[in-house]
This record gives C-alpha cells, structure tokens and sequence, in this order.
C-alpha cells in the first residue's frame, strides 16, 4: 500500500468517526459509489458499525459472526420459521441419543472443488474446541461430545467421541444422552472449513488462515477476495464452485462506518442498502419498518437483579422495584415503533412460549411503596446506590433511564448510577453491581434449552448477573426435562414449570424479545436471518 493510500484511509476513518453524515456521501466515498444496477451486476454494499480486527469464522460470535454464512456451511441451518434444513449434512439419526450418525452431501466440495470431507468437519469441531481459538459459544454446540472437555480444560486435543469411518460419515458419540443433539449442529458457530488450512499440527488455528494472501478455500456461497483490516473494508465475491444454488449477487462490500448518525444518512441517500447491526431508537423512522423487519427469535433483553447484593438480597426489595415500573412505557420509551416486542416473561419463539403459565408481573406503585417500606430497608432513604452495567446505545439508555424515573416517582429513590461496561463487572467485581442489562437466549428452538442458559444454577447468567442464584425447584425441573424427547409433551411442561418457579423469586424486569432484523432496505431481497443470527440462503439475496 503506498503512502497516499495510507494518508487516504486515515482520514477516511477520522471522518467516519466524526460523524459528517452530510457530506461523507460526496466528499469521502464519491458520487460514482451510489449503488445502481451497473455493468458491475448486483452488489450488497453493507455498513459495519466498528472497525473489527478479527473476522475469523471461528469465534462464534460478535459483528463478524453475523456474517458467517455468507462464505462458509454449516451442518444445517434453522430457516427463519425455525424449521431445520439439511446442508452439507443431508440425514441424521441415532437409536439411543447418544450415538448419532450423519452422512456428508456426496457433492458437497470446497471453492477449489475438493470434497468436503468428516475428516474436515472433525478438524473445524476440535479447533473450534481449542481454548486459544476463543470460539464464544463452542460449548452450546459440543461441549456432549466425548473428548471436548479434555479439549476445553487444555489437556488434550482431539475429540474422541467423534468418528469418520469413512469420508462421507461421521459418528458423534455422546457422554450422556441429549434428545435435541441434532439441533445443536445447525448452525455457523463451529462452520466446516478445510481441516488442513485452518488447523496446525499443533491442533491449533492459524494465524490469518482464512485471508486472501493465505490462499484458502471456502464452503459457503461466497468466498473472501479482498481485506484490509486498517481501512475496514472487505469483499467477497460468488464462489463458482459452491454446491447448493448459483449466488444470485456480483459482489458484497462490508465497509465500517462507526457513527450510526453518519451510517443511517448514507443508507438513506443509497450509499448503502444494509447494516450489520443498527440499534437505534428512532431506526423506524428513519429507514422506513422493512428495514429492521424480522421474525422474533428466541432470544431477549432484560435487567437482572444481582440478588448476593444489597439492597437486591430483600425479596421485599425487589419486588417493591419490579412492581413500580410501568413495562408498556418501558418499551415505549426504548422502541416505541419496534421492530421488537414487549416481553412479559424469559421464554419467547420456542415451543411452550405461548400460554406458559407464568403472569405477568404487575405494575402497582402503592403495593409497590409498601413492600418497600416493609423491606429490611424501610423506604428509599437507607438504600443503597443502586448501579446499573450494560447501559449502552440510546434504546438502552432510554430504558434504564425511564425505569430510574419510574423508581424515583413511585418510590422516591434517587440513588441511581449507570454504566456502559459490562464485561468489566464481571467475577468477583459483579459484587459491586446491583443490575446487569443482558440478554439471554437459544440457538435452537427449545424451551429447556432457552431456560438451562438463563436461570438454571450452572448457567452463566445465573452465577454473574444474578449473583449466584440458585432454585432447586428450577434445577430439578429442567434437568428431568433435558432427559425427555424433543417431541415429548412433558419436556415443555416442566420447562414451563420452572420459569414458573423462577418468577416467584423475584429477580428481573422482563423487557423485550428480540427481532431478527434485516437490517436492509427494501429494495434487498432474500436477506432474511434466523435464530442462529445469520442469513438463512445467503446464495438467494439479490437487489431490486
């Protein structure tokens, strides 16, 4: 790269973050970069709101991941109705749910025309395993599987419960039965990449193995021509030899553009006709309902209670603070025009959402004020400072903001303070954290499997936002359910009996389910995503 292209990348990227959406379509990109139907075909030209460093397919999650299905395959995938599909598995089956076979797609191959083989689903399972690899959510996906936590813990490097008696088989054997295993494949957390270009001898992944300039291969749609980390950009264009449907699109641009102001006006003037990920409060008004339009998937936000924290460890506390809070003004103040919507309880887009049995929280601010005073704390004025984490972006801002105003009105406390790390927080500083904002959720659709990630006594949710909780009750009910089949009545019900469980204690505001956003004008067609985060048939998107 010469030194003009640096002085020009440079201040391309100044100019982004300052945010001159009025003149960055002009001044920086140029009138030539509109999008149009042009001798070039069809091109998805997408904003990315931060200049990643990163986009190994291998992290299993974050902006980059989003983006995932468009250069590799994977398993199966979920459609944006939740129906499983095959793909470069094309059947799967076990006797007892705890040994599974699955057979290969015989004409499914790699960008370079070599076969895709199980010894390649192998590899890209146990590099995704390696800790080093930092894969976000490898364990939701494998952590069954014999050998994977010998993986995990760092002592050993091969999963040995997964076999490949030959190129087109692979046999996974489990340490304990799980009814649902299957669902768990369907996704692009772990993707299948070439075995040998992605993992050393070491068992390791290598350094920038999937960039241009390392000559990999690809099995997805698409297969990355072009990055260039510093200025933010990447291209990918069709890849000829891709095994499923010829990719309808010439070409897709991922530029970063770190403003949101600054991304949402070159979206509107045609600059652009996506977005990996805008958030806003007013994104409705701005580009139009198709824009951010989706299914709901099962995954939602809501503020939970650290109850190992003063003043969250008086059950009378937090009720009082739960019944004070007007939740339809709640999400009017933070999506007033959607695309998402209110939730009333944990569970939403899974069997068993719809008439759980949990009732709704309340909102009563004089039942409220006297909980309060009967609370170990006797009113507003010996609380603690009550800190909220997670507060970031203007929709949550909004939210926490109007649930302190709430409390302040109703309760009248005013000891309130809000931060936007959350990460920080974690471990043994979470003590210093009364409420977390996260989300929680599933990637298949599964009640049991949504609740063991949300409020089960092992989950992560429930050790760092919620302080250690712990319900037997809830404990019970879901590990008999995890036994039960996919299809057994029983394994909704006693998911359903503990959420039910999890109520009576108190210890979150419930507030939205989320939308799987397009996040694309509506001149883009084919670009709707499921509940793995990722488009369903990327070779299906097309412009106009």
């Amino acid at each position: 790269m010469s030194d003009q292209s640096d002085k020009t990348n440079i201040s391309r990227r100044n100019a982004l973050k300052l945010g001159l959406a009025a003149g960055v379509g002009l001044t920086v990109f140029g009138m030539n970069a509109r999008i149009v139907m042009a001798e070039e075909g069809q091109v998805l030209k997408v904003a990315n709101p931060a200049f990643d460093q990163d986009w190994s397919p291998l992290r299993g999650g974050g902006r980059t991941f989003r983006w995932n299905s468009i250069w590799w395959a994977s398993p199966m995938y979920f459609d944006s109705e939740g129906n499983i599909k095959p793909y470069v598995f094309t059947s799967w089956e076990s006797a007892d749910n705890t040994v599974w076979t699955f057979k290969l797609d015989p004409k499914a191959v790699f960008s370079d025309g070599s076969k895709i083989t199980s010894a390649d689903v192998k590899g890209s399972w146990e590099v995704s395993s390696m800790p080093n690899t930092k894969n976000q959510r490898a364990d939701q996906v494998l952590s069954r599987v014999k050998g994977y936590a010998e993986i995990a813990a760092g002592s050993g490097t091969e999963l040995t419960g997964v076999a490949t008696p030959d190129e087109g088989t692979v046999v996974v054997t489990l340490g304990a039965a799980d009814p649902i295993f299957f669902m768990r494949l369907a996704n692009h957390i772990a993707p299948i990449t070439k075995a040998s270009q992605s993992r050393g001898s070491d068992g390791e992944e290598i350094i920038d193995w999937y960039k241009p300039d390392s000559k990999p291969v690809f099995s997805g749609p698409f297969k990355l021509t072009s990055i260039d980390i510093d200025a933010g950009k990447l291209s990918f264009e069709p890849n000829e030899n891709f095994f499923g449907p010829k990719p309808k699109l010439a070409r897709i641009d991922i530029t970063s553009i770190e403003d949101n102001v600054t991304a949402t006006s070159l979206i509107k003037s045609g600059e652009f006709n996506a977005h990996t990920e805008l958030v806003t409060s007013t994104i409705i008004q701005d580009l139009g309902p198709e824009f951010s339009a989706g299914p709901l998937i099962p995954t939602s936000q809501h503020f939970w209670f650290n109850i190992s924290r003063a003043p969250m460890d008086d059950p009378k506390v937090r009720q009082a603070l739960i019944m004070a809070v007007d939740r339809d003004g709640l999400f009017k103040a933070s999506y007033p025009d959607g695309p998402h919507k209110k939730a009333d309880q944990i569970l939403n887009s899974v069997p068993g959402a719809e008439n759980s049995g949990f009732e709704p929280y309340p909102y009563d601010p004089a039942a409220a004020k006297k909980l309060l005073a009967e609370s170990t704390y006797g009113g507003p004025e010996r609380l603690p400072k009550i800190l909220f984490v997670g507060i970031s972006g203007p929709a949550i801002q909004a939210a926490a903001q109007f649930i302190a105003e709430q409390w302040r009105q109703n309760l009248g406390i005013t000891a309130v303070d809000m931060k936007p790390q959350q990460d920080s927080y974690a471990g043994p500083d979470q003590n210093s954290v009364q409420i977390f904002r996260d989300d929680v959720g599933t990637r298949v659709p599964d009640a049991v499997s949504y609740l063991a990630g949300s409020i089960a006594s092992t989950s992560s949710n429930a050790q760092n936002k919620l302080g250690g909780y712990k319900n037997d009750k809830v404990d019970s009910a879901l590990a008999e359910a995890t036994t039960k089949a996919a299809d057994d009545p029983q394994r909704i019900a006693l998911a359903q009996e503990a959420q039910k469980a999890f109520r009576e204690d108190w210890a979150f505001i419930p507030w939205y389910s989320q939308a799987m956003s397009r996040w694309a004008t509506k001149e883009v067609k084919g670009l709707e995503k499921n509940l793995d985060w990722q488009v369903v048939e990327p070779w299906n998107i097309s412009i106009g």
